[in-house]
């Protein structure tokens, strides 16, 4: 045997001795392999929680946040479990950018608009934040206290409280209603400048339940008040 073929045979040996230390260090196919790992294949986010062993935590989607956060300040506004709790939460599911603290300052600002506007006789105001029929039940009084020749002279001193009590949606439209204690000085006068009704120097307290509603389909953010009922 030549030197040539004894290198050769050498490296044939040495070749046949790696491969066996090798196969006994990383094992054989058996077909019984998991496959390797993919983070986003389908398949593994199909699995959901708890298909892992447990080794997987799974993070609440984004939208999930979002709700919950949306919730936390309805909790905070109201009690969890309550009826007010429920309806404020079925407006904010189909309205994500309802809050409940502000709604409350804005119909606040509504309130004192509207009753000044009222005893203005603006019109123009009041057709931009009352519904069709409650704007022309205004528009009606307004017209009597004309051809009367009357003047109501308004002055709104403040609101001492207000709370939403009520909440729903219907037929796409979300509604409130929010009851109200304001402190006005207001009277009306005939045509000879005499006081015929409310007082033009006391302060006197009004209680109002006000209903005001949005279409949930429009992208007008505003409110409009659909009912008025006085509180005795």
């Amino acid at each position: 045997m030549g030197s040539n073929d004894f290198v050769t045979l050498f490296f044939l040996v040495a070749a046949v001795l790696i491969f066996l230390q090798l196969r006994s260090v990383l094992g054989r196919r058996t077909g019984n392999e998991k496959p390797p790992f993919e983070p986003y294949s389908p398949r593994d986010l199909a699995k959901g929680p708890g298909s892992d062993d447990g080794k997987v935590v799974t993070l609440p989607r984004r939208d999930e946040v979002e709700s919950e956060e949306r919730f936390a300040s309805i909790d905070a506004f109201a009690k969890p479990g309550s009826d007010l709790n429920t309806a404020l939460r079925d407006i904010s599911k189909v309205d994500p950018s309802f809050s409940p603290k502000e709604f409350l300052n804005g119909a606040r600002m509504a309130y004192e608009m509207i009753v000044t506007a009222f005893a203005d006789g603006d019109r123009k105001t009041l057709k931009g934040l009352l519904s069709r029929e409650v704007y022309e039940g205004f528009d009606a009084a307004i017209t009597e206290r004309e051809k009367r020749g009357e003047v109501m002279k308004s002055t709104f001193v403040g609101i001492e409280k207000a709370d939403i009590t009520h909440g729903d949606v219907k037929d796409n439209e979300e509604q409130i209603t929010v009851r109200i204690i304001s402190q006005l000085i207001s009277a009306t006068y005939d045509r000879d400048g005499k006081v015929i009704d409310g007082d033009a120097e006391g302060v006197t307290e009004v209680n109002d339940i006000w209903t005001f509603a949005r279409d949930t389909r429009s992208r007008d953010p505003n409110w409009k008040l659909i009912a008025t009922e006085s509180e005795q």
